[in-house]
């Protein structure tokens, strides 16, 4: 299953690009999530693979997170790049995801955010959920991108919702 979601964030790319960078900062947008832990290297950074615990209702989701693309690799460097990418892959209990990232200017003041979701699914309880709510994810995902837009926009937590 493939589909990609996209937002306008009313801040500056450099501005967008360090919130999402920010390991401190993902508790305040990403809703459901309890833990976000590197296993090697640095979070963020091109080929660290992190622990990433998801509280989704009663149900806990544990996955492995690798980065497997960052451009640019160090930051300061956003302003000579017309689009930033931060891609990952995603594998957890049946499941495997990839994650494409793309911020581009839509003004002095203002961030595209567009966001490429592949997933495939094994075992039989994770291929129905894929057959039977595909929507499901796209809607996840899409909610996660407007949790972020409130935070970076007014500040928003979505541990205060």
């Amino acid at each position: 299953m493939k589909y990609t979601v996209s937002i306008e964030i009313a801040q500056p790319r450099e501005r967008v690009v360090q919130l999402l960078a920010d390991p401190a900062q993902l508790p305040k947008w990403l809703r459901g999530l309890v833990l976000h832990e590197p296993l090697s290297g640095e979070h963020g950074q091109l080929g660290t693979t992190s622990r990433v615990v998801l509280q989704m209702g009663r149900r806990k989701f544990e996955c492995t997170e690798t980065i497997t693309r960052r451009e640019p690799e160090d930051l300061r460097e956003i302003s000579a790049v017309s689009v930033v990418h931060f891609d990952r892959e995603i594998v957890g209990e049946g499941m495997w995801s990839a994650v494409r990232d793309r911020l581009t200017e839509g003004g002095p003041e203002t961030t595209l955010w567009e966001s490429e979701n592949e997933y495939r699914f094994s075992g039989l309880m994770m291929k129905l959920v894929g057959v039977l709510m595909p929507g499901a994810f796209r809607k996840q995902s899409l909610q996660h991108m407007q949790d972020f837009k409130a935070f970076a926009e007014q500040g928003k937590d979505v541990r205060g919702a």
